[in-house]
């Protein structure tokens, strides 16, 4: 929100009181409070009939910073609040010295400084300035609506550039943009978002974490432009600086802070094909789907029923549509018969006509208003209710209604929607609708992803999401929302990912081809590249379907060759995926987070590294001419073999079975020998295919992990001279190491290449 009426004025109506001068601290051994008044006191009289900003600073974590700014400290709290995870007690230290006051955590201090104007620093281990809450930068501010608001300044350094708040649609670097966390079913071509989350990345090294679940409005650059601004309608406001100095430790740190994904199974990784959604389909139409794509040689690990495999207006009743589908029970069982799994779409709506509206309303597990009617409208569904997950019988209820269908052989949920949630209702918990809006979508997803965990077990859990919020990664997959059927709307959607990706969360989708309408031959033959080269790839439509034939045979062809290469890069994929699990750091990568040194990578958002040393450019383009932007060392082309030596900007032609995929210098890159399936057997005859540095020392290592993710097997290359030793070590079987355009060799335990 803004408040100032350019540099020197203030917008009619509103009054805005700054933080001014400090007129008390009190410390303890891991925090201190700060007392600072709105005006100058020059006379004892000017501590009259004024407010005083209460500032508290602590440290949840090392490496973590937390400033809350309250202004009235009396009002009710009713929730929700992140569940957030910290050091027992607190991390860090105090010190004082004269009018100093500091408090560091790991490599993060934060300074408060009496004998000047109110002003907060944030220092890293070398005593740089991170950023700063400086004169007019923490306050708050009434409307004339009356409302309250409270509101911070972080300054912005020169050539600064700021990502995340989650998936957006907009310009990659967020510089110059008013963003609004606030959940909105919008697409994916306007300013909202299904995905909000009240984090930024700062290219400097540091993130910052805004501790409110409800509307938070940032300003970046775009009231004070030397400055980001974020306010809450509160009467406080609490946020986190955290450390880096890289993006990946920033990413680690906060994480650790809001919660990790979890590992999705290995055979999420591989291709989903769904019946689309408003389109004609019964057991027939999908097993010609199934057996289409067998025939044509594409692997298909995933089939996905969308909203009609229940009945109209009765979503949802949890019920197959008995017209359509007569023998679901058969039907499930001979899909399994051919090794697939089973996705199944769901809502947290119940339709009025659905038999469950009258139970889930009269058990009091529907939304209700003030005056204790049950919320519905006719928006989405006829006469719809809102399922109240604030309450342990309602989530309970809604397992319920889901577990049938895990015992019937489904494996995983879409868990569709989230985003429409009302304000004028009241919880069941007492929660503020306000601040309900956003969270809703984590008891949702945390509810149906506990359900899958419990009855499959830890690691075979996985949904397909929309929405989410501070936290929402730790129930993975999400997919990128409602899409049109362009190269626009395809270069919009990977905006999205890479700015997810840098708010936390380590798996990301999106419909390939695009949901809305029917892609162009062209566009669906270049999403199909960049969508399984994706964390996840999943063939959706909205009116038409998705099975490559209905684009022509080259589209099969296209299908098939980057369905097989995924296979091939699973053992390198999962190991990455593993890394997300364990640290944070994402699948997708923006080429920032890999490169955050080279200036030319900070604002690329049509490319990214898939895992650490994979990058890929998506073709969005019917001609095929894309350009592509290599950091510095030699990168080898993965299909083509072609060497390039970077730093180098490229525009460079590729056919439909093509596009820019190099592979990092000094990489070592395991590929599965079985490429027909996501899940198979890693360590039977792999092949290593090693990138060797030209530094006569370089050595390397690479894990290849088990279907759980625990360490299989480690392969260590170290250069010898004019020859590469790779070590194998948790195996002995037999391995193959292959130097692109080189020599090649198999065997046991040591294999020695000759180079040159």
């Amino acid at each position: 929100m803004k408040f100032t009426d350019g540099f020197w004025r203030i917008r009619d109506g509103v009054q805005i009181a700054y933080a001014t001068e400090l007129r008390e601290v009190r410390s303890e051994s891991k925090r201190f409070t700060g007392y600072a008044a709105v005006k100058k006191v020059t006379r004892r009289g000017d501590t009259l009939n004024a407010p005083l900003l209460t500032v508290d600073c602590f440290s949840p974590a090392e490496g973590v910073i937390g400033v809350r700014v309250t202004h009235h400290a009396g009002k009710v709290r009713p929730g929700p609040d992140f569940a957030l995870t910290g050091e027992a007690g607190g991390a860090g230290s105090v010190r004082r010295d004269g009018t100093v006051t500091e408090l560091t955590s790991g490599p993060l201090t934060l300074r408060l400084d009496g004998s000047g104007p109110f002003a907060l620093t944030f220092h890293d281990a070398d005593g740089r300035e991170l950023t700063r809450a400086g004169a007019k930068s923490t306050a708050f501010a009434t409307t004339g609506e009356g409302a309250h608001h409270v509101l911070s300044r972080l300054a912005l350094g020169v050539g600064e550039q700021i990502y995340g708040m989650g998936e957006r649609f907009t310009p990659f670097v967020k510089n110059g943009q008013t963003v609004d966390i606030w959940q909105a079913d919008g697409g994916t071509s306007s300013e909202q978002a299904y995905k909000n989350v009240p984090f930024y990345l700062s290219s400097r090294g540091y993130g910052v974490f805004v501790n409110h679940p409800g509307a938070v409005s940032f300003e970046v650059g775009s009231e004070s432009v030397g400055q980001v601004q974020f306010s809450v309608e509160d009467q406080s406001l609490e946020y986190y600086v955290v450390a880096g100095p890289t993006p990946k430790e920033v990413l680690t740190r906060y994480t650790a802070l809001t919660g990790r994904p979890a590992l999705p199974p290995a055979w999420s990784f591989g291709l989903w094909l769904s019946t689309s959604f408003t389109t004609s389909y019964d057991e027939r139409t999908v097993t010609s789907f199934v057996d289409g794509m067998a025939e044509r040689g594409i692997p298909l690990s995933v089939f996905h029923f969308d909203c009609f495999w229940m009945r109209e207006y009765q979503w949802c009743d949890f019920q197959w549509d008995p017209d359509v589908f007569p023998d679901p029970d058969g039907m499930l069982a001979r899909l399994k018969e051919k090794g697939l799994r089973i996705s199944l779409w769901i809502n947290p709506y119940i339709a009025q006509k659905s038999p469950l509206f009258d139970e889930a309303a009269a058990l009091g597990h529907l939304v209700r208003r003030p005056n204790g009617d049950v919320w519905q409208w006719d928006l989405w569904q006829a006469g719809m209710g809102l399922v109240d997950f604030t309450s342990s019988d309602a989530r309970a209820w809604f397992q319920s209604k889901l577990k049938p269908f895990l015992d019937q052989g489904v494996d995983c949920f879409k868990t569709d929607f989230g985003e429409r949630v009302p304000t004028d209702v009241v919880w069941h918990d007492g929660s503020d609708p306000e601040r309900m809006h956003n969270y809703y979508t984590q008891l949702y997803n945390r509810t149906v992803f506990e359900l899958l965990e419990k009855e499959r077990g830890q690691g075979e859990a996985v949904l397909f999401a929309r929405s989410a919020t501070a936290g929402g990664q730790q129930f993975p997959v999400h997919w990128g929302g409602d899409c049109w059927s362009s190269f626009e709307a395809m270069a919009e959607s990977l905006r999205g990912g890479l700015s997810l990706s840098l708010s936390g969360f380590g798996f990301w989708s999106h419909d390939i081809g695009g949901f809305e309408g029917t892609p162009d031959p062209s566009v669906f033959k270049r999403w199909l590249a960049f969508g399984l080269l994706s964390s996840h790839s999943r063939l959706h439509g909205s009116s038409s379907y998705r099975v490559p034939w209905e684009f022509g045979d080259e589209a099969v062809d296209v299908a098939r060759r980057f369905t097989l290469l995924k296979h091939r890069l699973m053992p390198y994929l999962y190991g990455a995926a593993v890394e997300a699990h364990r640290t944070g750091v994402p699948v997708m990568r923006p080429m920032v987070l890999e490169f955050p040194h080279d200036p030319a990578c900070r604002p690329l958002d049509r490319q990214y590294m898939l895992g650490p040393d994979l990058l890929v450019a998506p073709v969005f383009s019917e001609d095929g001419e894309v350009e592509v932007y290599l950091p510095a060392g030699t990168w080898t082309h993965l299909l083509s073999g072609e060497r390039v030596t970077g730093p180098a900007w490229r525009t460079e032609h590729h056919g439909y079975d093509s596009l820019p995929l190099y592979v990092r210098e000094g990489a070592v890159l395991p590929l599965a020998g079985d490429d027909s399936r996501p899940d198979g057997d890693w360590l039977d005859a792999p092949v290593l295919l090693v990138h060797p540095s030209a530094a006569p020392d370089h050595t390397a290592e690479v894990t290849v992990p088990d279907g759980a993710g625990l360490p299989a097997a480690t392969f260590r290359v170290r250069r010898d001279g004019d020859a590469l030793r790779v070590t194998a070590s948790g195996t002995d079987r037999p391995f193959t190491v292959r130097v692109p355009g080189g020599p090649e060799a198999t065997g046991t335990g040591e294999v020695t290449v000759p180079l040159g």
